[in-house]
């Protein structure tokens, strides 16, 4: 599982430069003392920390601690926080941490926050899609 996680963040941080940002892996981001996300991209104009996660399939659930330590991080580092989601077949969706669904553990990702979710071009301002809220 670990090898396929550092693929799939490798994945993103190539995306990212493709697009004019510079960004970088944390390998052993779970695993520090210090909240760390797993990537931290930026072009000058805005940083994103981002914390990734890649399933086969709904709904991903997260820990309380992880999330929290993304925002520590994010503040601290004057960044924004996203939770960064890969399915495969389907394009990368970028998560507010205030769209998450608060559960007893923490908080989860189902379809209704999977769909609602910006895509990377919106993520970067390259385009804008609006989206009907229900």
């Amino acid at each position: 599982m670990k090898r396929k996680g550092s693929r799939i963040e490798r994945e993103l941080v190539d995306l990212f430069w493709i697009h004019g940002y510079a960004a970088i892996r944390s390998p052993g981001s779970g695993s520090s003392s210090h909240p760390v996300p797993d990537i931290i991209a930026g072009n000058g104009k805005r940083t994103f920390a981002l914390e990734v996660k890649s399933r086969a399939n709904l709904p991903i659930y997260l820990e309380k601690e992880n999330i929290d330590n993304l925002l520590k991080f994010s503040k601290a580092f004057g960044a924004i926080p996203f939770i960064a989601v890969k399915i495969p077949r389907k394009k990368w969706k970028f998560i507010q941490i205030s769209d998450l669904k608060k559960t007893k553990r923490g908080y989860k990702i189902d379809e209704d926050v999977f769909c609602s979710a910006i895509n990377f071009d919106e993520l970067i301002n390259k385009h804008t899609q609006l989206k009907l809220k229900t």
